[in-house]
C-alpha cells in the first residue's frame, strides 16, 4: 500500500472543493455520497486489498511492509517471507541483519525491520502470539498507525474500519467529502458520512478508484464515472495542478 514519501504528495484541497463542501448542506452531500459510492460499487465490485495473506499476523506484517513501497512488490516478498518465517515467534528471534536483506526491495528496510520484529516480540509477551483485533491494542505495537490498525481490522477481521492512504484521501478531498488535511480528520470525516458496514470496502473502492483514474498528478476526468457528482471535476491544468478558472 504505497502512501507519500519524505515530501507528500498528497494535494491539499483546491479552494474550490473547500468551498463546495462548505457551502453544500450535511444532507445533500450524504446523498451525493451514497450515489458515488453505488456507483463506485458497480464500477469496481471485484475491489478488495491488494495484500496477499493468509492469516491476520501475515496481513500486518505485509501491511507494515508496505509503507512507502507498491503492494505488487510486497507480494513479491511475502511468500518466502512467511515460509521463512512462519510465525511472530520466528520473526521475534530474527537476526536483524539478514531480515534485512530479506526485505530490502521494499525500501525504508531498516526501518521496517526494526518495526516488524519488535511488533512481533509484543504480540508474544502481551497477546499470546495473536493479533489483537482492538483498536487501541493494535496501536500499542511498534509501526502500527491508524491506517494500519484499520486495515488489520477491516480485512481481518471484519471489523469496520476506514484506512486513509495516499488514495482515500485524496479522492476524499477531491470529491468534496472533507476540508481536512490529517488522515486521522479525514477519517472520522468519513465516517460521519458513510454507513459503518460500508467504511471498509469504502476504502477498497476509493483506492482502486484512485490507481485506475483519479492519479494524483493528472486525474482522469474524462472517462471518471463520477465526474457528474465531483466538485473538482475538469479543473485539472495539463500539468496536473489545480486550475480553479477551469469549469466544467
Amino acid at each position: 500500500m504505497k502512501t507519500t514519501g519524505r515530501k507528500s504528495s498528497r494535494r491539499k484541497p483546491t479552494a474550490a472543493v473547500k468551498s463546495h463542501s462548505k457551502r453544500e448542506p450535511k444532507a445533500t452531500r450524504a446523498v451525493r455520497a451514497a450515489k458515488i459510492y453505488r456507483t463506485f460499487a458497480a464500477e469496481y465490485p471485484d475491489a478488495k486489498t491488494a495484500l496477499d495473506f493468509n492469516t491476520p499476523f501475515e496481513l500486518l506484517v505485509a501491511t507494515i511492509l508496505s509503507a512507502q513501497c507498491t503492494d505488487a512488490r510486497v507480494n513479491m516478498v511475502t511468500p518466502g517471507l512467511f515460509r521463512k518465517y512462519p510465525s511472530p515467534a520466528s520473526f521475534a528471534g530474527a537476526n536483524p541483519t539478514e531480515l534485512e536483506q530479506d526485505i530490502k526491495s521494499t525500501g525504508f528496510y531498516r526501518q521496517k525491520t526494526k518495526s516488524v520484529i519488535n511488533c512481533s516480540r509484543s504480540l508474544v509477551e502481551k497477546f499470546g502470539g495473536e493479533v489483537p483485533r482492538t483498536m487501541d491494542e493494535l496501536l500499542t505495537l511498534e509501526g502500527v498507525g491508524r491506517k494500519t490498525a484499520n486495515v488489520i481490522l477491516g480485512n481481518a477481521f471484519g471489523i469496520p474500519g476506514i484506512a486513509v492512504d495516499t488514495h482515500v484521501g485524496r479522492l476524499a478531498q477531491r470529491l468534496g467529502f472533507t476540508n481536512e488535511d490529517d488522515p486521522a480528520k479525514i477519517e472520522i470525516d468519513l465516517m460521519e458520512l458513510f454507513p459503518k458496514e460500508n467504511w471498509t470496502q469504502l476504502c477498497h473502492l476509493f483506492m482502486a478508484h484512485g490507481r485506475k483514474v483519479c492519479a494524483s498528478r493528472l486525474p482522469k476526468c474524462e472517462v471518471c464515472c463520477v465526474s457528474a457528482s465531483c466538485p473538482s471535476a475538469f479543473k485539472f491544468s495539463a500539468k496536473g495542478k489545480p486550475d480553479l478558472k477551469k469549469g466544467r
